[in-house]
């Protein structure tokens, strides 16, 4: 790769289990990108809690920032732009400082919270006046839960922050959080673009509880330790941005009507961009901002890139990329082997907290490619499930996918056989960060608009993309599984639920 163009813009983006911090060429003439990577731990310390420690992300997140400001020339970048996971929730004091860890959007201890929403109703009505599903990711109600079991807890939180609240503080001592954040709350009404008292009130929050809403555009100062610490100037403008699933969209380049984006991290989602809010009469799939004119709809599936891996440690630490060679050699359909990958409580399309995974159909001549085929094949069926919801939303023509995992010829052919589309590869990882530059570009006041900003950045789809196309034989086997799947899943959710406890939600 050629040295740093003369300008960059620094994309942030903080997710489940790393900080991806990538620098991206200005009108530099071809794409250029440089990105530095840190990770940390997803704690389990109770069944269903996934956590994260606040000083520990925010770290990573400042040592990724600092490694790449030196590699690329602290006095080439102009301005940074922020993209974070989606649904944390984390309890700050009255100086900022976190008195909970972050409750992340895999925390599924309000699962009882929620299946209470949901069935009297009010579920239904949040999710039409918010965009959010009322599933356990959502904050709404991890903030039922903490008023339910940590009321002492609850007198102490000045402010309930995000994920992207907390980094924004971080970085410029600003409490604020942004529209695109805030959309994915279960607390935000989208007919006014504030935070919703009917909502406030189920979570028992004040309105001063909650930072208040700017623009995905805006940007604050870089405060001046911070600065001093990453090797930048103080003042320089940090754009707020947006969640990571609207900025995968607009970094994959899934801009154009039909045109599907798809990202496989830890999770998985699929998402389609629409020019304003829309509520789904299913219940089944969100809609958050990108900006106040420019949304996404989409499903979102927790369980992704993190089944394999946990496949990886039962087959004695197999890495994924053995995994994935070993299952190439294994027919579609795993033979015989299905498996339902629900390790944490699912989201879309199965809205139900408790039902466990399963591997189904297993026999003495499965292994490790067993395994791992059939929890590809189960993670690709579950998209292609969210795609056909999104049909009803608008006519799906063709994917733009990113994540690693798009590296392997499996993953793309398996998931273009589910989908019977074209599944198109974005260039590089680094879907959420890319977008959250381009995003960036409009808050710095270089391009009018996120599309037009992708095109500065060199990422604006191309003729060079490789277009994936599944054969015939492969995409009639899928459309076999596909046909027994509710079957099976309704077969195994009856023996499910009198093998494994209903847990209370504590």
């Amino acid at each position: 790769m050629t040295g740093p163009p003369r300008e960059v813009v620094v994309g942030i983006d903080v997710g489940t289990t790393a900080a991806k911090v990538s620098a991206f060429g200005v009108r530099a003439g071809m794409p250029w990108r440089h990105t530095v990577v840190r990770e940390y731990p997803l704690h389990h310390p109770e069944p269903s809690w996934a956590i994260q420690q606040p000083d520990v992300v925010l770290a990573a997140a400042e040592a990724a920032l600092a490694h790449c400001v030196a590699d690329v020339g602290p006095e080439r970048v102009v301005g940074l732009a922020l993209s974070t996971a989606m649904h944390g929730v984390v309890g700050l004091d009255a100086h900022g400082a976190p008195l909970t860890p972050i409750l992340t959007w895999a925390d599924g201890r309000s699962r009882s919270q929620a299946q209470r929403l949901r069935a009297s109703g009010q579920g239904e009505a949040l999710l039409r006046a918010s965009g959010t599903p009322m599933y356990a990711a959502a904050p709404l109600t991890k903030l039922m839960w903490f008023a339910e079991h940590d009321p002492a807890l609850c007198r102490q939180v000045a402010t309930w922050a995000g994920l992207k609240d907390l980094l924004v503080h971080h970085l410029t001592g600003a409490l604020v959080t942004e529209l695109s954040s805030a959309s994915s709350t279960g607390l935000l009404s989208l007919a006014s673009l504030a935070w919703n008292p009917e909502a406030l009130d189920l979570a028992r929050v004040r309105p001063g509880q909650l930072p208040p809403i700017r623009p995905t555009t805006d940007a604050v100062p870089l405060a001046a330790g911070v600065a001093s610490r990453v090797g930048l100037p103080a003042g320089m403008p940090v754009v707020l941005g947006a969640g990571d699933g609207p900025l995968g969209t607009l970094g994959s380049g899934a801009i154009d009507p039909g045109v599907l984006g798809v990202s496989i991290g830890t999770s998985a989602a699929a998402r389609l961009l629409v020019p304003g809010p829309w509520s789904d009469p299913a219940g089944r799939l969100f809609c958050y901002a990108l900006t106040e004119d420019e949304w996404v709809v989409g499903g979102a599936v927790s369980n992704g890139g993190s089944v394999l891996r946990w496949i990886g440690e039962l087959c004695g630490e197999l890495s994924d990329d053995a995994l994935v060679a070993a299952a190439a050699d294994v027919p579609p359909g795993a033979e015989g082997l299905v498996m339902l990958p629900f390790l944490l409580s699912e989201r879309s399309p199965l809205v139900d907290e408790d039902q466990p995974g399963a591997l189904l159909g297993l026999r003495s001549r499965h292994g490790a490619g067993h395994l791992a085929r059939a929890a590809v094949e189960g993670i690709c069926l579950h998209l292609a499930a969210v795609v056909a919801d999104l049909d009803r939303v608008s006519p799906v023509a063709a994917l733009r996918v990113t994540g690693g995992v798009f590296r392997s010829t499996l993953w793309r052919d398996v998931l273009a056989a589910c989908v019977d589309r074209p599944v198109v590869v974005s260039d590089g990882p680094e879907g959420s960060a890319l977008g959250a530059a381009a995003l960036g570009l409009v808050g710095l006041g270089r391009a009018a608009t996120p599309r037009e900003g992708l095109d500065l950045l060199g990422g604006t789809p191309g003729a060079d993309d490789v277009s994936y196309r599944a054969g015939q034989v492969s995409v009639a086997a899928y459309r076999a599984v596909q046909a027994r799947l509710p079957e099976i899943a309704a077969a195994y959710a009856v023996l499910a639920d009198r093998l494994v406890p209903h847990h209370s939600g504590s």
